[in-house]
């Protein structure tokens, strides 16, 4: 629940802190920032080209999540999670799928659910009652005190290293999950997805070097066994929903064995704060 959430989250314009009043997120300064009905709030600094998900991508993303394909990583994220004081923050969390999963996990912590759709929004924020979701744009600086955080997440989702810092206590650990170039390899090159590239694990880790030191790292290999229809919700959930007109993909996919076998391929790092 947002209420619940907003002692974690800082003004956008000042940095101060928020309360609620009458519906609205205030600061001292008299900035303030409506409460959608849909529970969640907009802490956007100002204009931002990014929008997010568009609605289909998260229906298709909730569809495929919610059946348990990605059950693994789940399994995965909360191996890897080592919980300092403070809330837990997924930046990028999309439906709130993976925050949820982890506050059922430790049961006493309250999340924030980051994310620029406002589609996604709205289903994290009904995806777990400790969650307050917010809108922000993972590039700019966050709405999230300094601090504030015992565990961050990042999974499958853009990271801003010095951000990531800013808001994570020094005894918090950062988690991010980022898919290998064996993940969906099955569908890659039969549809023409966009491939992951050999070393994206390895510049992850230099970009986040200055601020985090790596403290673990697995590699966590799956099978799935899909049907067409599990296989367009998951090419209509991600990136490659950009990229390619629908009906080029629903041909393509026709073509396909029913169920198929697809890898799922992910690598979960945990990081701690340099000098924590």
């Amino acid at each position: 629940m947002l209420a619940d959430a907003v002692p974690f989250l800082a003004c956008p314009l000042c940095g101060g802190a928020l309360a609620i009043e009458s519906g609205t997120l205030r600061c001292a300064r008299s900035h303030s920032f409506d409460i959608a009905r849909q529970g969640y709030v907009s802490l956007l600094r100002g204009a931002s080209t990014f929008t997010g998900d568009t609605p289909e991508m998260v229906d298709a993303r909730a569809a495929f999540l919610g059946v348990g394909h990605y059950a693994p990583i789940v399994e995965a994220i909360v191996d890897a999670a080592r919980l300092g004081p403070g809330c837990v923050v997924d930046v990028g969390a999309g439906t709130g799928y993976y925050l949820a999963a982890v506050l059922d996990h430790f049961r006493d912590r309250i999340g924030l659910a980051l994310d620029a759709s406002k589609p996604a929004l709205r289903r994290a924020a009904r995806a777990h009652p400790l969650i307050g979701a917010v809108g922000c744009d993972a590039w700019q600086p966050l709405p999230v005190q300094p601090a504030a955080a015992g565990l961050v997440l990042n999974v499958f989702a853009p990271r801003n290293p010095a951000e990531l810092r800013r808001i994570l206590r020094p005894e918090g650990t950062l988690v991010v999950v980022a898919p290998t170039s064996r993940h969906l390899a099955e569908l890659v090159s039969t549809l023409d997805l966009l491939a992951v590239e050999e070393d994206k694990q390895s510049r992850i880790d230099e970009r986040l070097a200055p601020h985090f030191d790596l403290v673990e790292q697995t590699d966590r290999e799956f099978s799935m066994t899909l049907s067409h229809h599990d296989v367009t919700t998951l090419v209509g959930m991600g990136p490659n929903a950009f990229h390619t007109v629908a009906a080029e993909f629903h041909e393509r996919i026709t073509a396909l064995a029913d169920p198929l076998t697809v890898t799922g391929s992910v690598t979960v790092s945990a990081y701690r704060p340099s000098g924590g």
